[in-house]
């Protein structure tokens, strides 16, 4: 496999971001049972492939082009060994605190050179918002949260959206208080592509991508808080609050935490594309690919797609998602893999993390 297309156009140099913006709970049941296995994972920030440990794997190679991505997931390994999991929710931004760095000191201290220094650059910054806080990502929802939105809603309205209640009572809610025309203009002028490439994601990520992003925002907030629960929704809560409320992403809930720290020797990082897995010969039972494809043109994607088949185990699961630009099995390999239909039709109804259009599952035929 040829160098990532998206290595050639976007800057790895910092951190994208800071905490995972995918569900965990609906990635880990896509993957069935992997128990003894071995997956592989798209390291991000380090959130869903600490969540795959719940899946008792043997091994959980994980990869990625950023080096501070990979930065973000040492700091997590080094906080599930050295912290309890009220001072990780501290630390992590889930909770207010005045002590992070303290805890940031103690998380970082059994850990490399390289990411303590990277850390160390961004203390003050930990000290704010909590390490799932400081990402190019989260700053773009802080800079909504605090200078825009509060000429739109209430801080009583936006409480109310956490309020628990049935389907047609969010449906209400959402047409009479919430979908106001402030909001819609909002929302077109903060979510358009020019915007979001400036403040949000790299522009490179865009560039196979059709139609706006601000009404594909909109549908899925519509989704977010009608379809599903917003008082069950971490990812809603961050955006709108800054923290997360009484719900809490899979990885940085109290019942995983010590089933995930008992486990942390079973991740082996390799520090560059998939081809720092593919080309070994290995073969893998479960793949994370995160949303990657999104980032390539049809060509490299049908390219990918298949190095990533050579790698495969049969029935091994390969487990992703679209936001903007659709991406499934290519046709070449289409006889080679199994769409899990049912699974991704029950998952995707679950799904918490909203901006994406389509959650695939498809099992590799053997």
């Amino acid at each position: 496999m040829t160098a990532s297309e998206i290595e050639t156009k976007a800057s790895f140099d910092h951190i994208r971001y800071a905490q995972l913006w995918e569900d965990a709970d609906i990635l880990t049941q896509a993957f069935g049972d992997c128990a003894g296995g071995t997956l592989v994972s798209i390291c991000a920030a380090g959130d869903n492939a600490l969540a795959m440990l719940t899946l008792d794997p043997a091994k959980l190679v994980v990869v990625d082009l950023s080096p501070a991505q990979i930065a973000c997931l040492r700091l997590r390994m080094g906080a599930f060994s050295a912290l309890s999991h009220p001072e990780f929710l501290e630390l992590m931004g889930a909770r207010a605190s005045n002590r992070r760095k303290a805890l940031l000191a103690r998380a970082l201290a059994g850990l490399d050179a390289q990411t303590q220094a990277f850390w160390a650059g961004l203390a003050e910054d930990v000290a704010l918002y909590g390490a799932g806080g400081v990402g190019k990502f989260e700053r773009y929802f802080r800079i909504f949260r605090t200078r825009l939105l509060p000429l739109v809603h209430s801080g009583k309205t936006l409480d109310d959206v956490f309020v628990p209640r049935g389907k047609a009572d969010r449906q209400t809610f959402y047409d009479t208080r919430f979908n106001t025309f402030r909001w819609r203009i909002l929302l077109n002028l903060f979510f358009s592509r020019f915007v979001m490439g400036r403040m949000g994601r790299d522009k490179a990520f865009f560039d196979h991508v059709d139609g706006s992003p601000a009404q594909h925002v909109a549908r899925r907030i519509h989704h977010a808080a009608v379809e599903t629960d917003p008082a069950q929704n971490p990812y809603l809560h961050w955006i709108l609050h800054g923290t997360h409320g009484a719900a809490l992403p899979m990885t940085w809930r109290a019942e995983h935490f010590d089933t995930i720290r008992s486990r942390l020797e079973r991740i082996d990082i390799r520090p560059g594309s998939l081809e720092a897995f593919v080309s070994t010969g290995e073969r893998a039972d479960g793949f994370n690919l995160s949303d990657i494809f999104e980032y390539m043109s049809p060509a490299v994607f049908a390219q990918v797609y298949g190095s990533i088949l050579a790698a495969a185990a049969p029935k091994a699961r390969l487990v992703y998602w679209n936001m903007m630009a659709p991406r499934r099995v290519p046709p070449a390999f289409a006889a080679q893999v199994t769409r899990q239909r049912g699974i991704e039709d029950r998952l995707k109804a679950q799904d918490n993390a909203f901006f994406y259009s389509d959650f695939v599952v498809e099992a590799v035929n053997g």
